[in-house]
């Protein structure tokens, strides 16, 4: 794979340095859309443009931690490893607000970020989630970075995932090779998730999907039917099958 890193963090710091209100959306939608083509020019849609004052606050620790160099850094190292996956993409940070404002749904925008990457996708943008509900870590901005790419990757030799199956496989795959811990569950967790979500696995069932991935937490939030799943749990099951996959690799 071919990929650029470009740091998005001190641009989407200057939008929120703007009065909160239409100047700063306007200038958002400047910042974000080519004035030819109409078409996305920066990966910006998951940005929060009127966001409340804790977003800046988080985006000066990010700036402080340099985290477009640990960002970057990241990149290369996966570019360095993927040099027989095809395609080129470049690579940005972008923090959506999922803390204040209701600007974005947790489960829903992540979902759409593991899942929902065609349009980005075909526009050679990988765009690497942040959260405001968590406090900045290097780690955290590395893992996603990894897990972003590599998930870019299983698309490319893969195709889009489509079944719970398919996004079991894309996900462990993408946070076993970026070095992901968690989340995780113990063993007896373990096994009981996997019997509750076997007879899902063809589906693709967007609320059976959701509670099968998030947990039975994410599921009342949504107004979905609970199976009685831990927080998380089709992703610690993902995670723990791609570790043992990686490992017998």
């Amino acid at each position: 794979m071919k990929l650029e890193f470009v740091p998005l963090l001190k641009v989407q710091r200057e939008l929120y340095g703007m009065p909160r209100g239409m100047e700063r959306f306007r200038a958002y939608l400047a910042t974000m859309i080519d004035p030819e083509t109409r078409d996305l020019k920066l990966p910006l849609s998951g940005m929060n443009p009127m966001g409340k004052d804790h977003i800046p606050l988080l985006l000066d620790q990010y700036l402080a931690m340099d985290a477009d160099q640990i960002a970057s850094r990241a990149v290369a190292d996966a570019a360095s490893r993927l040099t027989n996956v095809q395609g080129e993409f470049k690579v940005a940070l972008v923090l959506s607000d999922d803390a204040m404002g209701g600007w974005a749904n947790r489960y829903t925008s992540e979902f759409g970020r593991r899942f929902g990457t065609k349009a980005y996708h075909r526009r050679g943008w990988l765009e690497v989630g942040l959260w405001t509900s968590e406090a900045p870590a290097a780690e955290t901005v590395r893992e996603q970075v990894l897990a972003t790419i590599y998930r870019a990757a299983h698309i490319e030799q893969h195709g889009f995932a489509h079944t719970l199956r398919d996004m079991l496989a894309q996900e462990g795959f993408a946070m076993a090779q970026a070095g992901c811990t968690e989340p995780a569950l113990d063993g007896d967790d373990l096994a009981y998730t996997r019997e509750v979500i076997r007879p899902y696995l063809d589906t693709k069932d967007y609320s059976t999907i959701i509670t099968c991935l998030f947990g039975d937490e994410a599921a009342r939030s949504l107004g979905y039917a609970p199976l009685g799943l831990s927080a998380r749990a089709g992703f610690a099951l993902a995670l723990h099958d791609g570790q043992l996959e990686r490992r017998l690799a």
